[in-house]
């Protein structure tokens, strides 16, 4: 057994037994946990946001709005596990006069055990170390080890120390949180038997390979990846009629925001054919400026991936150039666009994810069309729809709805709110769950429900006791009650 291996198997069994302490504290000691993680980030705000920037270059700006938002959906998580519903505590008290008769049975939400979280390229804060996923697990009495993204190691490292020491001081258990870095040891991670769930936004080439190690385990476990997605836009012919240079402008500022580097990034806009919004958009993207790429990888491909579409028959250049392999100055944005018809001729080919600051457009002839290639777009965080007051677009929502977990209306959908409604998830390959990855009900992946039959209350989670002494909404005999 290599030194690595060793060193992985004490940090997974610190972590276990910490488990057994996150599960029995309580809400309120939790929700300090967190709240103590969201100050300490705060405090050291200016320190975190130099480092995150001299790894990623995504400037000050961006940088110190993902730390507010990281920090603020610590406090949200706080604030949902001491509102109690997450818990979804129910309760039937016996019947013995039922054919057959009822037992009392009270179920509840626990703690899954210890998890792994694979921090993501894209968001160094808000999807790394402490975001989300961590902040998520926690929250619900889950140990977290952090798989750090190469992209920004020292970053990781500095905010895992501020993590660990903000959680120690607050009072929680040694093993609640570790940080661990290279592909070997992530490998190891999703493997060891003290894993319980995996948290990972990423690649669908590596998100895939752990997904099928995670699944093929003597004990296979959830895995709850983000791994890609293409988020289809509509726009129909009265809208661009109306406001067509908004649209375009729009659009081009989401394509390219990020240097077209966010999971949101709306990659596929479908346009009626025969506008002018191909030369429209061209216009209002020509001086969006070239921007970095997170990693030299990443650099690296984004070529690749214009060249792989450029070369498809019946796509055309709107803007932007294809060559360019030297991206010292950074990423230029290019515009494609090619017919629903041919997307329907070579699905797969067209239909693939490029990451950066590009966007192909689709002209469909009629809504058969239309409809006939958005069936061919694979499973998207998002699907947004552009239309006039007034027009009928029900079916054109109900589809959109059945392939992206959030559908937008007159909008764009490079922002995700991290609030109770969010929902950060859509059909394979957008995520490998029916869950949530951002927003209050994200705490869902890392709980597992369980049942106590006749059970004695001195046994039981106090959100079981009859006298309800925390005070959550619960479901009693069939009856929802929100105030204890």
């Amino acid at each position: 057994m290599s030194t690595a291996t060793l060193d992985l198997t004490a940090i997974t069994s610190a972590a276990t037994a910490a488990a057994k302490v996150t599960a029995a504290a309580s809400d309120a000691e939790r929700a300090a946990w967190l709240t103590a993680v969201a100050d300490a980030l705060d405090a050291n705000v200016t320190e975190l946001v130099a480092i995150a920037d001299s790894e990623t270059s995504l400037g000050t700006v961006r940088l110190t709005g993902e730390v507010a938002r990281t920090s603020g959906q610590l406090r949200l998580f706080a604030t949902v596990i001491t509102e109690g519903s997450y818990l979804e505590a129910v309760i039937d008290h016996a019947d013995p006069t039922a054919t057959p008769p009822k037992p009392d049975l009270r179920r509840i939400l626990r703690p899954i055990g210890p998890v792994a979280v694979f921090s993501a390229s894209n968001f160094p804060f808000a999807f790394s170390v402490a975001g989300g996923d961590t902040a998520s697990a926690l929250a619900v009495g889950c140990p977290v080890i952090v798989k750090a993204h190469s992209g920004h190691l020292r970053l990781s490292e500095r905010t895992a120390e501020i993590v660990t020491e903000a959680l120690a001081k607050a009072g929680a258990p040694d093993g609640i949180f570790a940080l661990v870095s290279g592909r070997e040891a992530g490998t190891a991670l999703v493997q060891d038997p003290a894993i319980k769930a995996v948290g990972f936004t990423g690649s669908i080439p590596g998100g895939r390979a752990l997904f099928d190690l995670a699944t093929s385990r003597p004990e296979p476990i959830p895995f709850y990846g983000e791994l890609g997605s293409l988020n289809p836009v509509v726009i129909t012919a009265d809208a661009l009629a109306e406001r067509g240079q908004q649209l375009a402008a729009g659009l081009a500022g989401s394509f390219t925001m990020g240097a077209g580097q966010f999971c949101t990034k709306p990659g596929l806009v479908f346009i009626p054919a025969g506008t002018d919004f191909a030369s429209q958009l061209a216009e209002a993207s020509k001086d969006k400026p070239t921007a970095a790429m997170l990693t030299e990888r990443i650099a690296e491909a984004y070529p690749d991936g214009l060249r792989s579409v450029a070369d498809q028959p019946g796509v055309a250049v709107v803007s932007g150039t294809v060559q360019q392999d030297s991206l010292a100055d950074g990423a230029a944005p290019v515009v494609f666009s090619t017919s629903a018809a041919n997307v329907l001729e070579r699905p797969d080919e067209l239909l693939e994810e490029c990451f950066g600051p590009t966007t192909l457009l689709i002209e469909y002839a009629n809504q058969e069309e239309l409809s006939a290639a958005l069936a061919k777009v694979p499973g998207s965080l998002t699907g947004t729809v552009h239309a006039q007051p007034g027009e009928n677009v029900s079916s054109l929502v109900e589809q959109l709805s059945t392939l992206a977990g959030r559908v937008l209306f007159d909008g764009w959908p490079t922002g995700v709110a991290v609030n109770w409604a969010q929902q950060h998830g859509g059909p394979y390959p957008a995520t490998t769950s029916l869950f949530t990855s951002v927003g209050a009900t994200a705490v869902r992946r890392f709980q597992r429900p369980v049942a106590y039959q006749d059970a004695p209350e001195s046994v039981l989670h106090p959100a079981l006791h009859d006298a309800n002494p925390l005070g959550i909404p619960r479901r009693v005999d069939g009856v929802l009650t929100l105030v204890g």
